[in-house]
């Protein structure tokens, strides 16, 4: 294993209007350069009282994150990141069946099974295996409260068992699955709030990029977005049904769509907007204001240019993106960066291009607009398909942890 590296990023600060800003500073350490996954997640697995770090079929314990320890048997040949992929491609962690002992969910990889790794109490062995649904489209799949019952749902589409390439991609509907907390290592139950798609409308496919989750019209329950608009949750979901869907373009018109779609009100005019890549796999970040009358007025960010953005960045690839108050003002900030290789080393837009790490602090100018200011984390990370903040030493301050072709990282951030 790759010995652990630290890289103190210099302190700065910057000139925001007339106030003075530190700019927060990381701590990273390289976990190992081996490509063992797509995403990372964090825990105090074995009830040390410091978070552990999981990517792959592996386990490193902190606070120094120097012992690593394999949860589940690796696969027998190396992933290989310049023709390959892993069979993780997103990883969350929740105490399932509420032992006190935390689980590791793993979504192995677009239209194939979502599992639930059973945390076994620091007994050895590999950790049980349970399969809880069979077949998670889309490249952004979620795990979080939908139904409101305070518990996380399976956000993603099913397709229904067509997992083919070549088969024409019908029958895939957008939806959420729901987890029997009774039996929680069971199959979830799908929740479908579209038709299944057809030949000519096969919008929900094992590879569907943008979409996510949030309460857009403020009414108290989460809504279901796509990069063509969004589905509103009724009042009553007892039982299955088409949501009602509101359309409006959350990316230019084309593009095919990016990762995780943040909601949040990014102006504090109390209605909800939309934050989006344009294009996992190329370029385009912007932001969309929601108006009063429920449309929305396209931000951009950043696009293929330099010039696109007012501070000179651009990078493309925002495979992953979160929110988290990485400054500590209030403020929610947008946690992003480049996926490495996502098919290799010759395609997409720029490749070999730094994987850069980024965190854009929302700056509100108390009239109504906004401003999302980039401050550069790392050049040689980026995020998977996945990236996870929170607090991982327990100091108060939100960090970042990152699986990818590059290897697993984590950010710590300094005190001031």
């Amino acid at each position: 294993m790759t010995s652990i590296q630290r890289l103190l990023l210099i302190p700065a600060c910057i000139a925001l209007g007339s106030n003075a800003f530190a700019e927060p500073t990381f701590e990273k350490f390289t976990l190992t350069e081996e490509f063992v996954a797509e995403g990372a997640h964090f825990a105090d697995f074995n009830h040390d009282g410091k978070n552990d770090i999981c990517a792959g079929p592996y386990i490193w314990l902190g606070p120094d994150f120097k012992e690593r320890q394999q949860y589940t048997t690796p696969a027998a040949i190396p992933y290989d990141p310049a023709k390959g992929y892993s069979d993780y491609f997103l990883t969350y962690t929740y105490d399932f069946n509420s032992d006190g002992w935390s689980d590791i969910l793993v979504y192995s990889w677009p239209g194939k099974e979502t599992w639930v790794f059973e945390n076994p109490q620091n007994k050895p062995g590999d950790w049980t295996r349970h399969t809880i649904f069979d077949i998670s489209d889309g490249e952004s799949p979620d795990f979080r409260d939908v139904n409101g019952d305070g518990k996380p749902e399976l956000v993603c589409h099913s397709s229904n068992g067509q997992l083919q390439p070549k088969q024409p991609p019908t029958g895939g509907q957008l939806g959420f699955a729901e987890i029997d907390w009774s039996n929680p290592f069971g199959k979830a139950r799908f929740r479908p709030i579209t038709p299944k798609s057809t030949e000519n409308d096969a919008k929900y496919f094992r590879y569907t990029h943008g979409y996510g989750a949030g309460d857009v019209n403020g009414d108290g329950r989460t809504d279901i977005l796509e990069k063509e608009g969004w589905h509103e949750q009724p009042a009553d979901i007892s039982k299955d049904s088409d949501w009602i869907f509101h359309a409006t373009p959350f990316c230019p018109e084309g593009e095919r769509g990016g990762s995780f779609m943040l909601v949040y009100d990014v102006n504090a005019d109390g209605r909800n907007d939309v934050i989006t890549s344009y294009n996992a796999h190329g370029y385009g970040f912007g932001w969309y204001e929601q108006n009063a009358d429920g449309s929305f007025k396209e931000h951009k960010i950043m696009g293929s240019k330099p010039e696109d953005n007012p501070q000179g960045v651009k990078f493309s690839q925002l495979h992953a993106m979160q929110l988290c108050d990485i400054d500590g003002d209030g403020i929610l900030d947008v946690v992003t960066g480049k996926r490495r290789w996502a098919h290799g080393p010759m395609k997409d837009d720029e490749p070999n291009a730094p994987p850069v790490l980024y965190w854009f602090q929302i700056k509100r100018d108390g009239k109504g607009g906004a401003e999302f200011i980039p401050h550069l984390i790392d050049d040689n990370s980026g995020v998977g398909t996945e990236v996870t903040t929170g607090d991982v030493n327990g100091d108060g301050k939100p960090d970042i942890v990152v699986g990818n072709k590059k290897g697993v990282f984590v950010f710590l951030q300094k005190a001031s």
